[in-house]
């Protein structure tokens, strides 16, 4: 009987536990809800500062929306001088008649393009910026991924912030902005409704100290200070390893309070599942006990579970407003930065993916990335067998 009753302790108090961790991920986007159209404040800088800037760009094929994205970094509202390096490893990249339509639809512009093929470490990315950051000619420097969008302020409103940086780095943090078909669909609503209130809520609360590869503004000489792009070769988090070590200066990293798009371009499950993987992976290495509190933002699933258990009408209502918060935040993030509707539809779908990447990404230590796989060992270093050249 002692057993029995063990084991009646043991079912109950795992069901307090769900229903517990469930109302606190509800919480939690009610709490982003409110927090999301601080992050998108469009206002002017406050100082309008026209620093010279160079823009690091690296790129990797020609993928869907890439011109777009490379527009909206020249069609900036800046009076400064502005350099933007584009850098590609392979020279039959199809990136590079990219750049070119680039530069004959603005020939104003200084639009330079780094073809070089050598390879510093396994990160294919840093390899790129470490062969572009020899043509960097200014102070301050902006690097963003190839796959984000910005509005015509964005370049200002990022100086100004880091002219009041201390020496440090500012990052914003991004929406959804999502291709064809049902997986970019899903990648987008996973950005909108999964990754932003974990960011709002970690930023607002000191839960989180995030340095994203969507934006990370920094002065030459921190560059410098930490190693160059060189110090983070072989990293996979390179964009959080980077504000590590600028926080290790004793300077700081800020979140700006607005977001950036970005192209969510998954075609197919098993490319969406690779690269929510490796993010989820990358997160849990870094950051292990920030990645293990991430269950409670999984609020669907476990009130799911709970019900399983026997939690009767708690568990239900649980389950119907973990769906109600997930809509509400998608609507949230549509109407603030412009976007249209989400397929409402699939978020059941979607909380139930993003639970099993999250589960999945304890026990991953391999990670596959442009094609080849990589060991990821403690903190957060990439390591394979061989080092062939990139594609």
């Amino acid at each position: 009987m002692t057993g029995v009753g063990g084991l009646e302790f043991i079912a109950e108090a795992m069901l307090l536990a769900l229903l517990a961790a469930a109302l606190v991920g509800c919480v939690a986007m009610v709490a982003a809800v409110w927090l999301t159209p601080g992050f998108a404040t469009s206002g002017s800088s406050r100082r309008g500062s026209a620093a010279p800037v160079t823009i690091l760009k690296p790129l990797h094929g020609d993928e869907p929306g890439l011109f777009g994205n490379l527009v909206s970094f020249c069609q900036q509202d800046y009076t400064g001088p502005v350099q933007i390096i584009f850098g590609v490893t392979n020279p039959s990249d199809p990136a590079i008649a990219v750049v070119e339509r680039l530069r004959a639809a603005f020939p104003d512009k200084i639009i330079e393009l780094v073809v070089d093929p050598r390879i510093a470490g396994l990160n294919p990315k840093v390899a790129n910026l470490v062969n572009m950051s020899a043509h960097i000619r200014h102070e301050l420097i902006v690097l963003a991924d190839s796959d984000i969008q910005v509005p015509p302020d964005y370049l200002t409103r990022v100086v100004d912030a880091l002219e009041r940086a201390d020496g440090g780095a500012v990052t914003c943090a991004y929406y959804g902005i999502a291709g064809t078909g049902l997986w970019s669909e899903l990648s987008r609503l996973n950005v909108d409704s999964h990754f932003l209130p974990g960011v709002m809520v970690g930023v607002r609360c000191h839960l989180a100290r995030p340095c994203f590869g969507a934006t990370i503004a920094l002065r030459r000489r921190s560059l410098a200070a930490v190693g160059g792009f060189e110090a983070f070769a072989d990293c996979l988090a390179d964009d959080f390893a980077l504000g590590e070590a600028i926080r290790k200066l004793g300077k700081p990293v800020t979140v700006l309070p607005f977001a950036v798009g970005h192209h969510c371009n998954e075609r197919s499950l098993a490319e969406l599942w690779g690269h929510e993987l490796r993010w989820a992976s990358t997160i849990r290495v870094v950051d292990p006990f920030g990645y293990l509190g991430w269950i409670a933002l999984h609020p669907l699933p476990l009130a799911l579970m709970a019900l399983a258990l026997g939690g009767g009408l708690p568990a239900l209502l649980l389950v119907l407003s973990a769906i109600g918060c997930r809509a509400l935040m998608a609507s949230t993030v549509e109407r603030c930065f412009g976007q249209p509707a989400h397929s409402y539809w699939l978020i059941p779908l979607r909380d139930l993916l993003s639970f099993a990447v999250y589960v999945s990404g304890f026990i991953a230590r391999d990670v596959a990335w442009r094609g080849r796989h990589y060991r990821l060992i403690s903190s957060g270093t990439l390591i394979s067998e061989q080092r062939a050249p990139l594609p």
